[in-house]
C-alpha cells in the first residue's frame, strides 16, 4: 500500500492526502492499493505541486495497524510524529493534549 506525502508550502508542515485535501495527520491518508490508484495520487501530488501548494511529493510505503494508516520507513514516521527529542513538541505532543 501508498500514501501521499507532502510538505505544505505556506507553512512547511508534514501533510498527507486524505478526502480531496491535505491532512496534518498520516491517519486519514488515503491508502492506494493498486497502481491506478497510484497513478492517481501521483497526479494529484504533481497537480498541487505546480500549483504551490506543496513541495516535495513522495508516494510512501504505508501499512494499516489496527485500523489506523502508518507509514513503515523510520523517517516517515519521524515526519507523522514530529520531533525524536522532545515528545512535548510536534504532533505527537498535540495528540497527548
Amino acid at each position: 500500500m501508498k500514501i501521499l506525502t507532502a510538505n505544505r508550502l505556506s507553512d512547511g508542515i508534514a501533510v498527507w492526502y486524505a478526502d480531496g485535501g491535505w491532512a496534518e495527520t498520516v491517519g486519514q491518508a488515503d491508502l492506494a492499493h493498486d497502481k491506478a490508484a497510484e497513478d492517481r495520487l501521483e497526479a494529484i501530488g504533481a497537480k498541487a505541486s505546480a500549483n504551490n501548494e506543496v513541495v516535495d511529493v513522495n508516494l510512501i510505503d504505508a501499512e494499516v495497524v489496527d485500523g489506523v494508516v502508518e507509514p513503515v520507513r523510520l523517517r516517515e514516521k519521524i515526519r507523522a510524529a514530529g520531533p525524536t527529542i522532545r515528545s512535548d513538541l510536534g504532533k505527537q505532543a498535540e495528540r497527548a493534549a
